[in-house]
């Protein structure tokens, strides 16, 4: 795992409340402590995987990175980011002894700024994403959906959409699944290897596994499809016994993963 900065969001972003989302985007005083911005790293013996790839940089140097006027100010209510020179995507992997150019996959959770910043860098990679992501992001208005597509839709890149799972490898090791809710088509990743813990990768159905493992869902997207997702993710542990659940912004998410591979090296 590495981590691409930090973010603060609101209380009723992590925790959906009765308040409608307009009212507490615009109304709310409150921040959360900085939370991380996570990228799971994979090592395959066909190649490197990514799941997501973090926030640019640019949004916090570059004062056209978001739109102007009512957008922009929306964007702002929302989120709030710190992200360092050493906390790119690039920097971030080399020091952890990986070159981006080595990488052969990205699967993206959703297309939100937070998990799309190291596109521009992976135009040598396959990117595997939703199939009804990628149609909401090119719908009309999508940056009022939180779809900055100047950010997304690079030249070059290799898209593979997906409608409901995907063996990655076809060898079971890497299944992309669906889990609406968050967004129309946010996925997860299950990852499964012999004499290890199974991990599931959620993207932004939860920030908070705890959170998730009660059905209190996040204050964004559709109530219904993140309640049937969570439920889905409750049927994946039972039936993998031990399987850890590793959110893009969850602060336990770091410890969560030390102690699966500590489990590993113990057998």
């Amino acid at each position: 795992m590495l981590s691409t900065g930090t973010v603060q969001i609101r209380p009723e972003h992590v925790k959906r409340t009765r308040s409608p989302l307009p009212w507490w985007l615009l109304t709310s005083r409150r921040w959360t402590s900085p939370r991380p911005i996570n990228v799971y790293v994979v090592e395959h013996e066909h190649g490197l995987v990514l799941f997501d790839t973090g926030q640019d940089r640019a949004s916090v140097t570059d004062a056209d990175y978001f739109p102007p006027g009512l957008a922009g100010f929306l964007y702002s209510r929302l989120a709030r980011f710190r992200i360092g020179q050493e906390q790119t995507l690039a920097t971030q992997l080399h020091l952890l002894g990986y070159d981006i150019a080595h990488v052969r996959v990205v699967v993206l959770s959703h297309l939100h700024q937070d998990h799309i910043g190291g596109l521009g860098e992976l135009g040598h990679a396959q990117i595997i994403v939703g199939r009804s992501e990628l149609a909401a992001a090119r719908e009309p208005f999508a940056e009022m959906n939180g779809y900055l597509t100047q950010h997304i839709f690079h030249p070059g890149l290799k898209w593979k959409a997906v409608d409901d799972t995907l063996d990655i490898f076809e060898d079971g090791s890497l299944t992309v699944t669906s889990t609406p809710g968050h967004t129309p088509g946010s996925l997860s990743m299950l990852l499964r290897q012999s004499d290890f813990p199974t991990l599931l990768f959620v993207g932004d159905l939860t920030y908070d596994v705890t959170l998730l493992a009660s059905e209190h869902i996040p204050g964004i997207g559709s109530k219904s499809e993140l309640l049937a997702s969570t439920r889905r993710v409750a049927e994946f542990a039972a039936q993998y016994p031990g399987l850890v659940v590793l959110a893009a912004h969850d602060p336990t998410a770091q410890s969560l993963l030390k102690s699966a591979m500590s489990k590993n090296v113990d057998r």
